[in-house]
């Protein structure tokens, strides 16, 4: 293992409500749901309608600029709805399960005897191919691509985000596996890790890696982070990602011959009365949550964490990339006085305002109320004492407003997507939603200089 890269700029949140490690077992949901929305750029076109019986791991719809693409469903049963929106633009397909569980079996080939284009072949027809995602622009991976190398961030350094290591105790043959896969499209292959690995810790024990060690506040765990710091993106080259679950997957295909995508969540937040680990399939609907929370005020559902998370209500669904669910409180009301309250010993600040400063460890049940509304745009340092990255975001996010795609490439646009800058968002005095803008610049990017996307 290399030199441990320090990561100094970011910050902490610390919430209450982290999750125990104590495992429990979901049971099946009333639906579960594949979403579009969950995958960036994609027109997605149907191939199966209400009433039709599915296993798990058949196709549910396609990507129209690309049919390769499976996006298929995590169980079977019965397609219970397709649910539409304004101009019929399609928003989930919810499947029924089904009383016993069946899966598309699968006749799986040794990997020393299929070629790279064959392997790519299966991967799309069986619905693994979106698990994978590309930098730049944050959408799933094209297979025409040849990265030049595959990043895995192995921690993560969000509020009340899962232990990765304790997750995926156990999963050693399926990681390892998913890493041997991985190899045959890419062999430059890095994970990031912490400083100290646990003794629990599967990743020493995988071969055909390049483990990079970080410390530091979050956004250390942020696999942008990690590219930013190993090799970063220049214009024209293209990176992977996939997340650590997403590789236990990838290996259970090829040791089961079936797409399981069962995996351990974190079920997090203040308003949880024993947050705690669960086994559970991905796109389950939320509402068997519902027994674990406190019943006193309203809270907010959110599917991933409290910096990039998707608010998707009480009935909502898991999406597709999240290993956690968070519930706080809504944060639906107005405080006396504001921020000019001199008595605010709860609240969490990042400057000296208040009194978070004196008690670094203290932890918060903070809430969605963001204390007021959309100001002016101002440059004032804040958003660079949160991004490790030599980057200017106030001037990327000016010259996204602007539709200036010169000044974007030369700002850093193709190595940012939402997530690296969620702190940003979370310290701007001025309320402005920076990561919906980083979005509406990849969007532009893709539609004027990769319009074959």
């Amino acid at each position: 293992m290399s030199k441990v890269i320090k990561i100094h700029k970011g910050l902490d949140i610390t919430l209450k409500g982290s999750a125990e490690k104590v495992l429990g077992k979901f049971p099946l949901s009333m639906d579960y749901a594949v979403k579009p929305s969950d995958f960036q750029n994609l027109t997605p076109k149907l191939v199966v309608k209400e009433g039709d019986a599915v296993l798990a791991g058949t196709a549910l719809f396609v990507d129209k600029h690309c049919p390769e693409i499976n996006f298929v469903s995590p169980i079977s049963g019965t397609v219970k709805e397709i649910v539409r929106g304004d101009k019929r633009k399609l928003l989930a397909v919810t499947v029924s399960p089904a009383a016993e569980q069946q899966h598309l079996q699968h006749n799986i080939k040794a990997l020393n005897s299929i070629s790279r284009e064959e392997l790519i072949a299966f991967l799309l027809e069986s619905g693994v191919w979106p698990f994978i995602k590309q930098r730049p622009y944050g959408i799933v991976a094209r297979p025409t691509d040849t990265p030049k190398a595959i990043f895995i961030s192995c921690f993560d350094t969000a509020p009340l985000a899962p232990d990765l290591e304790y997750v995926l105790n156990g999963e050693t043959e399926a990681f390892q596996k998913g890493i041997d896969v991985l190899r045959k499209l890419c062999d430059n292959i890095h994970v990031g890790i912490t400083e100290n690995p646990s003794a629990t810790s599967i990743i020493p024990k995988i071969k055909g890696i390049t483990t990079h060690a970080f410390a530091g506040p979050h956004p250390s765990g942020n696999v942008g982070t990690q590219i930013h710091h190993i090799s970063p993106i220049n214009k024209g080259e293209v990176v992977w990602t996939i997340t650590p679950q997403h590789i236990v997957s990838l290996g259970r295909l090829f040791l089961k011959g079936i797409y399981d995508v069962s995996k351990v969540i974190a079920l997090a937040g203040s308003e949880v009365k024993k947050p705690r680990y669960f086994r559970i399939i991905d796109g389950a609907n939320i509402a068997v949550i519902h027994e674990h929370l406190c019943k006193d005020k309203p809270v907010r559902y959110i599917s991933g964490n409290v910096l990039t998370g998707a608010n998707v209500g009480p009935n909502g669904h898991l999406s597709f990339y999240d290993n956690m669910i968070s519930v706080i409180p809504e944060g639906d009301y107005y405080e006396f006085l504001g921020w000019a309250n001199p008595f605010r010993m709860k609240k969490f600040s990042v400057s000296r305002s208040y009194f978070s400063w004196i008690f670094p460890k203290k932890e918060y049940a903070l809430d969605t109320n963001i204390n007021g509304g959309q100001r002016a745009f101002v440059m004032n340092g804040e958003y660079e004492k949160v991004l490790p990255m030599d980057i200017y975001p106030v001037y990327l996010l000016k010259a996204i407003l602007a539709e200036d795609i010169d000044k974007m490439e030369q700002l850093g646009i193709y190595e940012v997507v939402e997530e690296d800058l969620a702190l940003c968002e979370f310290v701007c005095t001025s309320k402005i939603d920076v990561q919906d803008i980083i979005r509406q610049g990849i969007n532009l990017m893709i539609k004027e200089m990769d319009d074959h996307i």
